[in-house]
């Protein structure tokens, strides 16, 4: 080989180290955010919209049950939902819009398919998307067509697919990846990085007759988190982590395949990390827990459901040298409806449509689950499931304590707090154990060394 084409290949391999070559499994050597340091970030956060194409149901028996037996997810119209989140997205034009999971009903790839259509809209508007998936997506064995009176398996994708499907969504634009999970390190800011954590157990799923509901993080992701904020403290930045499952118990009652299983050592290593912020979804409730080891806190935020009652979704303003505002909004329908031309009365009346929606699936989840116990009468059951809804619309939407004081003087209440010790009672008693009335707010000052 002649000095000419040693010097031309001396190059390409330089080259080739410095861009971090094709395997994103080690972290890239050039970091060049698009956001420069200095300037404040708005993400949202849209969490659980469990999309569910239209082509994977027709009218009758078999998908009835399956929407009526659900916890208040409006699947016949998260089409519709989704699109007014995105004209909300094209309306605020926030930086940065952040999905952890579930952005499927149950994997199905026609619902993947449109899902990837609609993140590709948001990016044509200029905003870019990061996602990880949820329990929800990744080979699972709860993926049907609903024809008329069958219920009808299909395959849902795998991990595999869902890299290829998804890599315009933060894997492509990743600085590191883990070689043991879906997770990977992005740098939408030289100020903060996501740390984007795939939580969800889905390697078993195909032997399953259920998806695996619960999550964890592996130790060797821990050890590869150990490395992503070694590279961030390196470079300056802060961090945000990012995953499906709770970091922390967002309900006393209600936590199992909830939170990570390996809660614990994840928060000690976050705090270890210096990192302030989690972004959750998957418990469909907004709600914030915070953890301090004497010295240090750390906030696990988790943020409703998108495609159920209230229909909101989370904003998190990062302002520099300062710290972590967070606040929600509701999906404005009304404007979708009017710029659309929508004639559909339940997306004219949507506000009270999507409440009461909810209220009948809350009323009649927990009149069943009294009919199991057969320890009240009938009437009794309808006055505590009547109680319950009431108190699920508040609660869902990140409301307690005083607000939720009217439920003390219901007949239902009352019954419940005369009763023994039973899972309705111990659920409704610990709405009230909270730490804050309004969960959809919080500002967190960044945490100085």
């Amino acid at each position: 080989m002649n000095k000419k084409n040693i010097f031309f290949l001396s190059i390409l391999i330089v080259i080739s180290l410095l861009i971090g070559g094709c395997d994103k499994n080690m972290p890239l050597q050039v970091i060049n955010p698009k956001i420069k340091s200095g300037k404040e970030i708005t993400f949202f956060i849209a969490t659980d919209p469990h999309h569910l194409s239209k082509t994977t149901y027709t009218d009758g028996k078999a998908f009835d049950w399956f929407l009526n037996s659900g916890d208040g997810k409006l699947l016949t119209y998260t089409d519709e939902i989704i699109d007014a989140f995105i004209l909300d997205i094209e309306v605020k034009k926030p930086d940065v819009l952040i999905i952890p999971g579930d952005l499927t009903c149950n994997g199905e790839r026609e619902s993947h398919l449109e899902m990837v259509e609609k993140l590709n809209t948001i990016e044509e508007l200029g905003v870019p998307v990061y996602v990880i998936p949820g329990n929800h997506d990744i080979d699972n064995p709860w993926a049907r067509h609903y024809i008329g009176d069958e219920m009808i398996k299909i395959e849902s994708i795998g991990p595999d697919e869902f890299i290829k499907l998804y890599s315009p969504f933060g894997y492509d634009e990743a600085i590191y990846r883990d070689e043991n999970s879906l997770s990977y390190l992005a740098a939408p800011s030289e100020d903060l990085w996501l740390l984007m954590i795939d939580t969800s157990k889905y390697k078993r799923n195909k032997v399953r007759t259920a998806p695996e509901m619960g999550g964890v993080i592996g130790e060797d992701t821990l050890e590869w988190i150990k490395e992503c904020c070694q590279l961030a403290r390196e470079k300056g930045a802060e961090i945000i982590a990012v995953m499906h499952h709770s970091l922390m118990n967002h309900s006393e009652v209600v936590y199992e395949n909830y939170t990570i299983d390996n809660s614990q050592d994840v928060i000690d290593l976050f705090l270890e990390c210096g990192i302030q912020v989690t972004l959750s979804g998957h418990i469909h409730l907004q709600d914030i827990k915070s953890y301090s080891d004497g010295e240090n806190i750390i906030y696990d935020i988790a943020t409703s459901c998108l495609v159920a009652y209230p229909n909101q979704y989370g904003i998190l303003e990062f302002l520099p040298n300062n710290g972590y505002r967070y606040s929600t909004d509701r999906i404005n329908m009304e404007r979708y409806v009017k710029e659309n031309n929508i004639r559909d009365q339940n997306l004219i009346n949507f506000k009270s449509f999507t409440r009461d929606f909810f209220y009948r699936r809350s009323y009649d989840k927990y009149y069943d689950s009294l009919l199991e116990i057969s320890r009240f009468s009938d009437e009794e059951m309808k006055a505590i499931s009547s109680t319950v809804a009431d108190l699920n619309l508040k609660y869902f939407a990140g409301f307690r304590n005083a607000n939720m004081e009217g439920a003390f003087d219901t007949e239902g209440f009352n019954i419940l707090l005369n009763t023994a010790p039973c899972f309705v009672r111990d659920y409704v008693l610990s709405m009230f154990d909270d730490k804050y009335t309004d969960n959809n707010k919080i500002f967190i000052p960044l945490r100085w060394e």
